[in-house]
């Protein structure tokens, strides 16, 4: 199209200057442009329509023209735009800001599982009797907690709690705006009552944060929404209520149904629950009657008001009177010496303190609920009248074929401090002291490994002299002491001292005694125990000087030779389970044969005529063994060292005393002694040997223990004898002649080239003793024994001054 104003068919004249289009005038200036509907492309322009808004330009020469003045209306507009973009500007910030903060606090915080939780926070171990029946629980310093699944809770205690803590539970996401709303309203007007649901709860105890910070509060928030968007409400609610703290030391809902009602939680009622969900928002006036009752209506009335309970139920509900704190406190005790056994045991097997409260373990003891009431009753009544308040004592029961403890005492757990305050008790039974006659079993297994028998002769009268020792040994009196020609046998029945020492100085060493006594079971600190044999002098003979043992090795030791000379590892625990049922550790036998290697035979051998040797000191030390059981044991005094600020009488006055023995189920070891050495007398003055209370209370654990239960028996082994020794003794009972051992039918073994005078001399001897034996059993038999008189003359021989290290 030709927008140039010739004609058309005519060329423009080049020549022919375009008339100049007039500047328009401003249209503020009263001059209205100049419309242009046509413009001819040059090939340069664009094509666009040109504008059709003015340009407004100034006169040439003129001032710029000042713009009109605003009326109220323009700044009544330009004030409200201002305000609607700061308007857009705070709902920005106040909305999208904190979604986009929340947004990615969400992405950034970890929720960790409830198992998780659970497992981080402080559980109680529950502690079973070998029977399966509880014996205590072990509380951690955070209190007492035991971890449930979803379906050992019941539904009554959740919408008890729900209804209580959050009524919106089920269905908010994590947080209730409401809540929060009526929670900061309340702060303002002086109000109580909190807008935290329970997942926003149950995040604050499990993290253990409760700074009141808003940087804490948000996180919460963020975990507390994403917890809920993670788990289901079931695992929400079991998890907080297995770690909400309810009172009385009680974190969870079982250790609080225990706390307060002495029940597991399956067995509450809607009354019973709705007191212990009002409970969780003031725990600590838990004894307040108003407080407990107030809340208690509370949670009652909000039962009611979402559904969870019936008018009737409501008008018909009692308050639930809770167990008595002191009874609450008290039950579950727990031994406290048998725990850190425990607890020690499996550290050993890879359970430290760490894993211990965090697994809720069950664990399965070797304690007899019979054996340890026995125990604890014996050393009562056994201490019933006695004057001398230094006087300690301590009590273990080992089971010889498992080397497992049937019970233990170690003295009373809490104690008077100077000032008459409480204070926590020590083992005594975990405490070593010198044995005295009871380590004299050692020496004669020692003296039996070198192929001696119980028929080899010493000088047993009294007092000796002995080469390179500086004062002579005596025995206890004139009951301990026998002939020039004193049997092994005779020896151990009247505890002779100077038979023992000649013994050990001239033909086993004392580090015979040692290996023998450490083979039986007695730990020293060469293999994790307390115990002390000193090898530097003769004094373990006899027990004194720098040799020292506890009641739990002495029980131990003597297990062994009850159990036919297999040695079983000393252990408390059977087996442990986590919170899922699983086994976390079970104990292994460990055993061995005590005193020949390779050679089980022999090993029954050694440990059969220690108990034929120590058979008739029961009866000698005026106790007796249950009725219908065998059995055999060992007497032991230690005896005083007078002080110089002390009166004459402190020589015959004694520190230490024992009674240790054993039947083929049980082996018992009693200590009654002083801490340290201290001259210790009865209420009548009398010093206290083994046989006037150790002895006795030993006696009285037996009968209760074993009162009822099947007869026992030892296993009978041929005798021990050496071509050295003057005559030979048979200690079995008379059998059968087993031709592959050419015994004769008396069951002897055949001695070869002995003269006949000897074989008259040793059949005489075996008769006697063979009446004597029958003599006890048939008195054990027909339960006629002394009961364990308190008689002095049958203790197991106190050495007399000047003994150097006396030993009884």
């Amino acid at each position: 199209m030709n927008n140039d104003r010739t004609s058309p068919g005519r060329r423009p004249d080049p020549r022919r200057r375009r008339a100049r289009r007039p500047v328009p005038r401003a249209g503020l200036l009263g001059t209205e442009p100049e419309l242009i509907t046509h413009h001819a492309h040059n090939g340069t322009e664009p094509d666009a329509d040109p504008p059709t808004v003015p340009i407004l330009r100034p006169r040439p020469g003129q001032p710029p023209r000042r713009p009109r003045p605003l009326t109220d209306g323009d700044l009544r507009k330009r004030r409200w735009r201002r305000i609607r973009r700061i308007g857009y500007v705070v709902a920005g910030l106040f909305f999208a800001v904190p979604a986009i903060a929340f947004l990615v606090t969400y992405f950034a915080v970890d929720v960790p599982s409830p198992e998780t939780v659970a497992q981080a926070q402080g559980q109680a171990v529950t502690y079973l009797y070998r029977d399966g029946t509880e014996m205590g629980k072990d509380v951690p310093t955070g209190g007492n907690r035991q971890i449930l699944a979803a379906n050992q809770i019941p539904d009554v205690v959740k919408k008890a709690v729900i209804a209580t803590e959050d009524a919106s539970f089920e269905t908010n996401s994590g947080f209730d705006i409401g809540g929060i709303l009526r929670a900061g309203y309340n702060q303002v007007t002086g109000g109580s009552g909190g807008g935290s649901t329970i997942s926003q709860q149950y995040i604050k105890n499990a993290s253990g944060d409760d700074d009141p910070t808003l940087a804490r509060k948000w996180v919460e928030l963020a975990k507390s929404f994403k917890m809920n968007q993670t788990y289901e409400k079931a695992d929400i609610i079991t998890a907080y209520l297995n770690i909400i703290y309810f009172g009385r030391g009680a974190y969870g809902i079982q250790a609080a149904a225990q706390a307060y009602f002495g029940k597991d939680v399956g067995q509450l009622d809607y009354s019973q629950s709705a007191l212990l969900a009002g409970l969780i928002q003031q725990p600590g006036r838990s004894e307040n009657t108003a407080v407990a009752t107030g809340r208690w209506n509370t949670a009652l009335d909000r039962m009611l008001k979402n559904g969870y309970l019936t008018p009737a139920q409501r008008a018909a509900a009692k308050f639930p009177t809770p167990i008595p704190l002191r009874e609450s406190r008290d039950a579950g005790a727990l031994n406290p010496f048998i725990k850190a056994k425990v607890k020690a045991e499996l550290a050993a097997q890879g359970i430290d303190e760490k894993q211990y409260y965090s697994g809720g373990f069950q664990v399965f003891t070797t304690i007899d609920p019979v054996a340890q009431q026995s125990a604890e009753k014996a050393v009562a009544e056994g201490m019933d009248g006695q004057t001398d308040d230094r006087i300690l004592n301590a009590l273990v029961a080992v089971e010889p074929k498992s080397g497992g403890v049937l019970a233990y005492y170690g003295g009373d757990a809490i104690v008077k401090g100077p000032n008459g305050e409480d204070q926590a008790g020590r083992d005594w039974a975990d405490e070593p002291h010198n044995p005295g006659s009871s380590m004299k079993p050692f020496d004669l297994a020692a003296f039996l490994k070198l192929g001696r028998g119980l028929d080899a002769r010493f000088d047993g009268t009294s007092p000796r002299t002995f080469p390179g020792v500086d004062l002579p040994i005596r025995n206890a009196g004139d009951s301990s002491s026998c002939s020039q020609q004193c049997t092994v046998a005779e020896a151990m029945q009247r505890s002779t001292n100077t038979v023992f020492y000649d013994m050990v100085l001239n033909i086993t060493k004392p580090s015979g005694v040692a290996e023998a006594a450490q083979e039986a079971g007695i730990r020293t600190s060469d293999n994790g125990g307390r115990s002390k044999l000193f090898t530097g002098d003769n004094n373990i003979s006899i027990g004194g000087g720098g040799t020292q043992v506890t009641a739990a090795d002495m029980a131990s030791g003597y297990a062994t030779f009850a159990a036919n000379g297999v040695q079983h590892d000393r252990h408390f625990v059977q087996k442990v389970t986590n919170a899922n049922g699983e086994t976390a550790y079970e104990a292994k036998d460990r055993s061995a044969d005590a005193f020949a290697d390779n050679d089980p035979q022999k090993n029954a051998q050694i440990a059969g005529n220690v108990t034929a040797a120590l058979a008739p000191v029961i009866q000698f030390s005026k106790l007796s063994c249950p009725a219908g059981h065998e059995c055999a044991g060992k007497t032991g005094t230690q005896q005083h060292t007078p002080q110089n600020d002390e009166p004459a009488s402190a020589a015959n006055a004694n520190s230490q005393t024992w009674m240790v023995g054993y039947t083929p189920s049980v082996s018992a070891a009693v200590w009654v002694g002083s801490d340290g050495d201290k001259a210790l007398r009865g209420p009548t003055g009398a010093p206290l040997f083994g046989s006037t209370l150790a002895g006795p209370i030993w006696d009285r654990f037996m009968q209760l223990y074993l009162s009822g239960r099947p007869g026992e028996r030892f296993d009978r082994v041929a005798a021990i004898s050496s071509p050295q020794d003057r005559v030979q003794v048979q200690v079995q009972q008379p059998q059968r002649p087993d031709p592959r051992n050419q015994q004769d039918p008396r069951g002897q073994q055949q001695p070869g080239n002995r003269q006949g005078q000897q074989l008259d001399q040793f059949r005489q001897l075996q008769q006697r003793l063979q009446e004597l034996q029958d003599r006890q059993r048939n008195r054990n038999g027909n339960g006629n024994g002394n009961g364990g008189q308190n008689q002095n003359g049958g203790d197991s021989g106190q050495a007399g001054t000047p003994d150097p290290d006396p030993g009884g």
